[in-house]
């Protein structure tokens, strides 16, 4: 019997190993990372098919009458979230005030700040000694508009103060926990400022971060996160991934896009710190300009939906990763209004699978 072996040239094999390394070395590297994890399901090495997300579930429904409407989450280490409700949106009454609020791995809520009613608290971070920072949008308001955090006593306190005429929207720490960085929605602007406090400096103004202003929403700068080096960024209204580089003395790097064609990407996170595979939210029906989708965005570009409506999504707007275990926001903006938190488990060999073929 003869034996058919397949060979690849030198070049193609280089190519073939450059595309596909970088996932298989996340992969292991988050395997690793799962086996200890609290959460983790086991993986024996079985078969690399399925589907990537999988075990969708409700973990908590929320009142969008009362203004519980889901935008922004951060994963903790010891198994609780934080959520940035917003209270009233540009499609919603105006009749709540937003909430920074806390579920625990139980399920007790514990609303942590309350705003006033027209304002939006957007992004929320979490720094690397435990403080909480999140962004609050009181538009034209330059007395409240800005950045905050939670004192130990948990008292909130302005950090920076920003233009009446910004949008911050998403919020980083960088991986020191000095810097914070805010997304302007509005004005196409990514601003600085060190964690102590002090005066906003704008980082970067680009027309990659700017919106289209004859979008029913024109936001542009949305989701933002600090990951291994670098700044990423989504356009909401160009439906575009940009990642800038942070040089050695704190500047922007060159602006690179690494995916485009996802209209409304909304909010983003990593498979794991080591790793550049990106899951986002599309929150389409925000506007009615699009799907609502979780996608799985590969280092190379390429992407995949992992979840849709038939999922039970409903105006998709931020995505976590803890372990094996993916949250999801949604805001229920269309009828029937049904704003939640989901919860899925992520399934490693056919995410790898995804990447290879």
């Amino acid at each position: 019997m003869q034996q058919h072996t397949v060979r690849r040239g030198a070049p193609s094999a280089r190519r073939f190993l450059k595309r596909n390394v970088g996932i298989a070395l996340a992969v292991t590297a988050t395997a690793a990372v799962l086996a200890s994890a609290p959460s983790a399901s086991a993986w024996t090495g079985g078969s690399y098919s399925g589907s990537i997300v999988t075990d969708v579930r409700t973990a908590a429904r929320f009142d969008f009458a009362a203004g519980e409407i889901p935008e922004n989450i951060t994963a903790n280490p010891d198994g609780s979230v934080t959520l940035s409700m917003l209270g009233s949106c540009a499609v919603c009454q105006r009749t709540h005030g937003p909430e920074l609020m806390r579920i625990s791995a139980s399920g007790e809520r514990t609303v942590l700040v309350t705003g006033q009613v027209g304002e939006a608290i957007s992004g929320n971070a979490r720094g690397s000694d435990g403080t909480v920072y999140y962004a609050l949008w009181a538009p034209g308001n330059a007395d409240r508009n800005g950045v905050y955090k939670l004192l130990a006593d948990g008292t909130p306190q302005r950090v920076a103060a920003l233009p009446a005429d910004s949008g911050p929207n998403g919020l980083a720490v960088d991986a020191a926990g000095r810097t914070l960085y805010i997304a302007d929605s509005l004005k196409g602007t990514i601003w600085s400022v060190p964690v102590s406090g002090g005066s906003a400096t704008p980082w970067l103004t680009d027309a990659a971060l700017a919106p289209i202003p004859t979008e029913a929403l024109p936001i542009g700068a949305n989701g933002l996160r600090f990951h291994n080096g670098a700044l990423w960024i989504s356009n909401f209204n160009k439906g575009t991934l940009l990642r800038v580089p942070i040089t050695p003395v704190g500047a922007p790097g060159t602006v690179r896009q690494v995916a485009g064609g996802l209209p409304n990407i909304d909010d983003l996170s990593f498979l794991t710190p080591y790793s550049d595979v990106v899951f986002a939210a599309q929150n389409g029906s925000s506007s009615n300009n699009g799907p609502d989708r979780v996608v799985v965005i590969y280092p190379n570009g390429t992407y995949k939906p992992v979840l849709t409506g038939t999922d039970g999504l409903a105006s998709p707007s931020a995505t976590a990763v803890r372990g094996d275990r993916l949250y999801i926001t949604d805001g229920g903006v269309p009828d029937p209004h049904d704003p939640k938190l989901q919860t899925a488990r992520i399934n490693l060999p056919a995410l790898l699978a995804g990447a290879v073929h």
